[in-house]
């Protein structure tokens, strides 16, 4: 396979769950990041726990945790992997509204733990905004990224840019 060929598609391009089972097993990290962006008001909400339906952030790492835990249920070509740690975190500026997320993922297996990552800080930003939006419809959510990787064959990937915490 050549670098920048699509993994999922075959010669005849159909597409197919990538076969790992050759590959060897190594320690996997990935760190994704998101941002949801709100009124400065609704921001302060949900840090005083002001918010009607209950606390949002311990809700929403909750939900990413579980949501990254069934990732391969959700991505239809994704493995289902044994994940052995799950970490999401928050960073609130009620200031200027927006609160940025941080999801980490590790596994020991044969494929990485990219998709995981991602799904939780989506899934945590999700749950963030069904918990607000009756005071907030207008919440965005974005800059969902994949910030950081390590482990298997391509090894190490570090997004250019990025500081090491939120």
């Amino acid at each position: 396979m050549k670098k920048n060929e699509l993994t999922h598609v075959d010669s005849e391009g159909r597409i197919h769950m990538v076969d790992v089972s050759s590959k060897d097993e190594t320690e996997r990290i990935a760190v994704a990041r998101g941002r949801i962006t709100m009124s400065p008001s609704t921001c302060k909400m949900i840090v005083e726990g002001k918010v009607a339906k209950g606390n949002v952030l311990t809700t929403a790492q909750i939900a990413g945790i579980m949501a990254a835990k069934r990732t391969g249920e959700l991505v239809p070509l994704c493995h289902p992997i044994p994940l052995t740690d799950v970490e999401v975190r928050f960073s609130v500026h009620a200031d200027t509204g927006t609160i940025d997320i941080e999801a980490t993922a590790k596994c020991v297996g044969r494929t990485g733990v990219e998709m995981e990552a991602l799904t939780a800080v989506s899934v945590a930003a999700l749950t963030i905004y069904d918990m607000a939006k009756a005071v907030e419809r207008t919440m965005v959510i974005g800059r969902i990224r994949l910030v950081r990787k390590s482990g298997g064959k391509s090894g190490t990937f570090v997004r250019e840019g990025e500081e090491d915490d939120i």
